[in-house]
C-alpha cells in the first residue's frame, strides 16, 4: 500500500514535526486543519488546508470542519472496487492513504478540579473519531495511526519498502479502535456519574497499560497490571519503586491489601502482609514501636512479607527491617539513611506512595466466569457504626482501644475472619475458614499465652455461642463483633456467664 497522501490532525504533537518531515521529503502530500496546521506551517513542512479539500470553510467554533465527503470519500473507498473509484473520479475526490489522528484532550480536561461541564462537552471530539473510525474500519487500503510511538514504524516500512504492510495496518486499526473505545468510555462515565446512574445498563470501562508482568499468581499464568485513567490517587497504580526488582502480580495484589489496611490508622502503624491477609499489624508512639509490634505478632509468617507503614522510615526502623527478609516496604518517604541500609539487599522492593492522597468513591471489580461483579467499596469505618454494648459488663476504656485496633484489622481480613489484639497489636489471625469457631481456634491457638487479657473482633456475626465460649476459656476479655444473628442472645448469655464485654457495631466486612 503506497502513500501518496496522508491526513494529519493531532491534539497530542509529541513527534509531529520530524514525522510530518519525512514524510514530505518521502513525497507524501499532507492535508490537515487547525492548530496542526499552524505548527506544521511554522516547521516549514508543506500542506494543504482541509478547506481546500472540501471547499468549504470550517464553521460552528470549528465543530464541523472534516465531517465532508471529500474526506471520509477519501479514507473510506475501497480500491479495489471499480464503483467507488468511479465515484471518487466523479466527484473529483482524492484517496487518502494514511490518517495520522489522535483526539481532543478530553481526560486531561476532566481532569481539572475546576472544569466546567461546558468546557467537558466542548472536548468531545466529533470529527477525530468519525476519521479514526472510518480509518480503521478500511484498514485494507488505509493506514491509521493513533499514537505517536507508531510513527518511527511507518516510516521505516515506507523507506525500506515504500509501503506500509498488511499487517501493521491490522495492527495500528486495531489500536485505533482501542484508542476510541477507550475515549468514548472516559465520556460515558464521566456522564453516567453525573446523571448519579451507579449501576447502568451496560458497563464501559477502560483501562490503560501500566507494565507487563513476568507472569501472574503462578509462572504458568501470564499478566500485566492496567491502571485506570483519572482513578483513585490513593493507587499502587500512583506509588514510585525506588530499589529492587520489578514487581510481581503477586506483589502488587498483596500491597494493595496492606495499604488499604495502613490507611485505617491515624497513629505510626505497621501492617505486615501474606498472601492477602494481614499475619502482623502494630502501632505505637513511634514507627520503630509499631514495626516492633508488626514483627512480634508473627515472626513466622512476616518472612517474605509485604509491609506498608504510614510513616516516613528512618534509621532505627530501616536497622530493625533489614535483620529479616521482606519482599516490599511502602511508605510515604525513606530518609537518606534508611534507603542506604535497606538498598543493601539487592532485591528488596522499596516504594514510595502519597498516603494523603484521596482514595476516591471507585467501585469494586471481580470477575467471574463469563461476567465481572461489582460493587460499593467497603469504605465503611467504625466512626460510621453504633457502639452498641450488649453485655451487662461495659469495656474498659483500655478495652475501647483495642477493639477499636481489632476492627479496623479484621475489615481487611479474608472472611471467616477473627482477630486478637492486645496492647496495640495483633495476636492472633484466623483467616479464610469455612466456619467462625474454626477462624477464632486457629487465632487462639496462634496468640497462645498472649490470648489472656486480649480482645477479638469477628468481621460477622456469630451464628451461635460457640466463638464466645472459645473466647472466654483463652481468657478473651472483650469481643466486638456486627450482631444479627437468630441466635444473638445465646451469645450475649454466654458473654455475660464470662464477665466478657461484648460491643455489636451493626455492620459485617465480609471479605471473600
Amino acid at each position: 500500500m503506497a502513500v501518496k497522501r496522508a491526513l494529519i490532525s493531532v491534539s497530542n504533537k509529541e513527534g509531529l514535526i520530524p514525522f510530518a518531515k519525512q514524510l514530505a521529503e518521502l513525497g507524501v502530500e499532507i492535508i490537515s486543519t487547525g492548530g496542526t496546521k499552524r505548527a506544521l506551517e511554522e516547521a516549514g513542512v508543506p500542506v494543504i488546508s482541509i478547506s481546500d479539500v472540501t471547499g468549504f470553510p470550517e464553521i460552528l467554533d470549528g465543530r464541523v470542519k472534516t465531517l465532508h465527503p471529500a474526506i471520509h470519500g477519501g479514507i473510506l473507498a475501497v480500491r479495489g472496487d471499480e464503483r467507488h473509484q468511479a465515484a471518487l473520479a466523479e466527484h473529483g475526490i482524492h484517496p487518502i492513504d494514511l490518517v495520522v489522528v489522535n483526539l481532543y484532550p478530553f481526560q486531561q480536561t476532566i481532569a481539572k478540579p475546576d472544569v466546567t461541564l461546558a468546557e467537558a462537552i466542548e472536548n468531545i471530539d466529533i470529527g477525530g473519531p468519525t476519521m479514526v473510525r472510518a480509518a480503521a474500519k478500511n484498514y485494507a487500503d488505509v493506514a491509521i495511526v493513533v499514537d505517536p510511538a507508531d510513527y518511527r514504524t511507518v516510516i521505516e516500512e515506507l523507506k525500506t519498502t515504500g509501503s506500509i504492510q498488511a499487517k501493521t495496518r491490522q495492527k495500528l486499526a486495531a489500536k485505533a479502535f482501542r484508542h476510541t473505545a477507550a475515549y468514548d468510555a472516559m465520556i460515558a462515565e464521566y456522564l453516567t456519574n453525573l446523571a448519579g446512574e451507579d449501576y447502568p445498563e451496560t458497563l464501559t470501562i477502560t483501562y490503560t497499560k501500566k507494565q507487563s508482568l513476568r507472569y501472574g499468581e503462578n509462572p504458568h499464568q501470564s499478566a500485566a497490571f492496567y491502571a485506570k485513567p483519572l482513578g483513585a490517587a490513593f493507587s499502587m497504580a500512583n506509588a514510585v519503586q525506588l530499589h529492587g526488582k520489578e514487581l510481581s502480580y503477586n506483589n502488587i495484589n498483596d500491597a494493595n491489601a496492606a495499604i488499604n489496611l495502613i490507611r485505617e490508622f491515624q497513629e505510626p502503624a505497621v501492617a505486615a502482609i501474606k498472601h492477602m491477609n494481614p499475619c502482623g499489624v502494630g502501632v505505637g508512639a513511634t514507627l520503630l514501636e509499631a514495626f516492633t509490634k508488626a514483627y512480634e505478632a508473627d515472626p513466622v509468617s512476616i518472612f517474605g512479607g509485604i509491609i506498608a507503614v504510614n510513616r516516613e522510615v528512618d534509621r532505627e526502623t530501616a536497622e530493625r527491617m533489614h535483620d529479616i527478609f521482606l519482599e516490599i516496604v511502602i511508605a510515604p518517604s525513606f530518609s537518606d539513611e534508611a534507603l542506604a541500609i535497606l538498598t543493601q539487599k539487592k532485591n528488596i522492593r522499596l516504594l514510595t506512595l502519597d498516603f494523603t492522597a484521596p482514595n476516591g468513591k471507585e467501585k469494586t471489580l471481580v470477575s467471574v466466569n463469563g461476567g465481572v461483579l461489582v460493587q460499593a467499596a467497603d469504605t465503611y469505618t467504625l466512626a460510621d457504626a453504633e457502639w452498641n454494648v450488649v453485655t451487662k459488663r461495659e469495656p474498659t476504656e483500655k478495652e475501647r482501644e483495642q477493639l477499636r485496633f481489632a476492627w479496623n484489622v479484621v475489615k481487611h481480613v479474608k472472611s471467616n475472619a477473627i482477630v486478637l489484639a492486645k496492647n496495640g497489636m495483633t495476636v492472633g489471625v484466623g483467616a479464610g475458614q469455612m466456619n467462625r469457631v474454626g477462624a477464632a481456634k486457629i487465632a487462639i491457638e496462634q496468640a497462645g499465652e498472649q490470648a489472656a487479657g486480649a480482645v477479638l473482633a469477628s468481621d460477622a456475626f456469630f451464628p451461635m455461642d460457640d466463638t464466645v465460649e472459645a473466647a472466654a476459656k483463652a481468657g478473651i476479655t472483650a469481643i466486638i463483633q456486627p450482631g444479627g444473628s437468630i441466635r444473638d442472645a445465646d451469645s450475649i448469655r454466654k458473654a455475660d456467664e464470662y464477665g466478657i464485654a461484648m460491643v455489636f457495631t451493626g455492620v459485617r466486612h465480609f471479605k471473600h
